[in-house]
């Protein structure tokens, strides 16, 4: 069935050379970036993605394109010895993280001290000393 116009302004669609650009710079630009290319407001083009699956698929084609071609490009990395591709890879998707080690409860400790007295100290009485000058 035919829309009827109801008045106001005429609804935008892309034309094919537009939604291949959309899927082409989807990989580089993020959508406000994208919309200020092709010259559509960013609420716009959220309506005609909402509307038009063609548009849709093709943005995120675009994007899984990219983050493949870098996931593709960081598990080289890791292969050829990138360590901190290496641990950023097994963070994201071996479920690897870091995290502190639990406490070790070590067993109590007793600590005996022995002191020996200076020669020079003669005790009076048994419980205190009593100094002497030499």
């Amino acid at each position: 069935m035919d829309e009827v116009n109801k008045g106001g302004r005429p609804r935008t669609t892309l034309t094919p050379e537009q939604i291949e650009e959309v899927e082409r710079l989807a990989a580089v630009l993020n959508q406000t970036q994208l919309c200020d290319f092709i010259g559509v407001p960013a609420r716009t083009f959220r309506e005609i993605m909402a509307r038009d699956e063609e548009v849709s698929a093709a943005y995120k084609r675009g994007c899984a394109k990219a983050v493949s071609s870098v996931a593709q490009s960081l598990l080289q990395s890791a292969r050829d010895g990138n360590i901190t591709a290496q641990i950023f890879y097994l963070k994201t998707r071996g479920g690897w993280k870091e995290t502190a080690p639990d406490p070790v409860e070590a067993p109590p400790t007793r600590i005996e001290l022995t002191a020996k007295l200076p020669d020079h100290e003669h005790y009076v009485d048994d419980d205190e000393p009593e100094y002497q000058n030499h």
